[in-house]
Formats: C-alpha cells, structure tokens, sequence
C-alpha cells in the first residue's frame, strides 16, 4: 500500500515525520533511483527506497525503552565534543531508538526512547500538555511568596510560563527539595525559572512522565516500557486528539 515517504520512515522508526520531510528537502532520500520529492508516495513493499543511500529492509519491531539518565550525560546519540551520551548505556540494544524529548548535561532520571516517531512527536507536542514531575534540590530555603511565583507563572526572556503544580518536600539550613510538575520543556526551564526568583539549582532529577513512574532504576539502568504503559499513552494521546477536535 502506498503511502508518503515521511510517513513510511516514522512508521518504520528511521527518524520522525518532521525530520524525513527536512531528509527529502535535503535530497538525501531516494525512491527507484530517484530523489524524493515532499508529498511523494511509495509502497515499503514493493518500492526501493534508500535513505542517504542505505536500502530499507523492512519494518524494524517498535520499541519503548526507559533509561535512567546520569548526570553528565548527553542526551544524544553522538557528542562532538566526545562526552558520554545515552548511546553508551544502550548497546544491548540492537535497534536504534532515539530520545524523546531531552534532559540537559546536568539533569538526571527519567528519558525515553524508541523508534516510533509518531509516538514520540505526540509524547513532545505542546498540544499535548503531557506532565512531567521532577525532584529539585534548590540552594537556599524557598518561601512560600516565592513557590507561588513557580505555581502562577515566571516571566523568562522567551515568555511567561504555563502554570506549574509545586509541592515543597523538605528544608535543610542551607537548601530546599520541591517536587515540580509541568508539561512545558523549554530549554533548561527549570533551573531558569527558580533562578529568576532568586534561587540555583543544586540537583535536577525526572522521576515521572505522565504517570510513568522511574522507579528503582539505579543511573545508567533501563528497561523495556510494559504494554500497559505503552496502551495508556497511547489512549490518553488519542483521547486528548479527538477531545481538541469538538
């Protein structure tokens, strides 16, 4: 059955829609010896179609992974710099899957990957508003005026965020432990915010995912996500696509 070429690299976990339609502009995709073109079609079955010159086989099985991330770790495949990346933990792993989403140099916790590219852009959509939960260790003892602030919005340079659920664990002389719940992922949003307000962030760990839990996972451990994990973002996802459209 023929389909679009982007569609046919998502469904077959080879990179996302979005990044197959930038490979077909950039002419580094190729159906019967010709160059792609957007909005072309083709059958996986039938039809030769190569990316940057690799023949496609055929369908690689879907695969949902959650890694404990370590701190100073980069969320990518490949540094250029030669850092350590989330590739360095996965090499039992004999598909290559991507990162969903990132957790910045410093970060920790909870990172999935897979090869589904619609799975992954849905998970990232904004549309989506998907929650995460992070455990922050903050220098300095955080005010209640201040936790407010977290809750109701901070303005960065790139705009005011969403409102963020913000639940305070514990103080010590010296430091604070919140739990925070958001659905934005800007760019180091969080250590952003609680510096605007006055505060850095000693420690920043992701411990959930729209009630993915991380669990006992020690850093550097993954596991296979459960069908029923796997089922209910799903549904949820669906849910949330048929809702915005009534």
């Amino acid at each position: 059955m023929e389909k679009r070429i982007q569609k046919i690299l998502s469904e077959m976990g080879i990179t996302s829609r979005r990044n197959a339609e930038e490979m077909i502009i950039a002419g580094r995709i190729t159906v019967n010896g010709q160059i792609a073109t957007l909005g072309m079609k083709a059958d996986p079955a039938k039809d030769h179609i190569k990316v940057e010159r690799k023949l496609l086989i055929k369908p690689e099985p879907k695969v949902y992974l959650l890694l404990n991330k370590p701190k100073s770790v980069v969320t990518s495949l490949y540094d250029p710099e030669g850092r350590s990346t989330v590739k360095d933990f996965l090499k039992k792993i004999k598909y290559r899957v991507y990162p969903v989403g990132r957790l910045d140099y410093d970060s920790e916790g909870l990172l999935l990957l897979t090869n589904d590219g619609d799975f992954a852009n849905a998970i990232l959509h904004p549309s989506k508003k998907i929650p995460k939960t992070y455990l922050v260790k903050v220098k300095g003892v955080l005010e209640e005026a201040e936790i407010d602030k977290l809750r109701t919005g901070v303005k960065l340079i790139d705009g005011l965020t969403a409102p963020a659920k913000v639940r305070k664990i514990g103080t010590t002389e010296n430091n604070s432990w919140i739990e925070m719940t958001m659905h934005e992922g800007r760019k180091r949003q969080i250590r952003r915010m609680l510096e605007t307000i006055g505060h850095n962030v000693l420690k920043l760990k992701r411990i959930k995912i729209n009630g993915i839990a991380l669990g006992n996972l020690k850093p550097g451990e993954y596991r296979y996500l459960k069908p029923e994990e796997i089922s209910k973002i799903k549904k949820e996802l669906l849910f949330i696509d048929n809702k915005s459209k009534f």
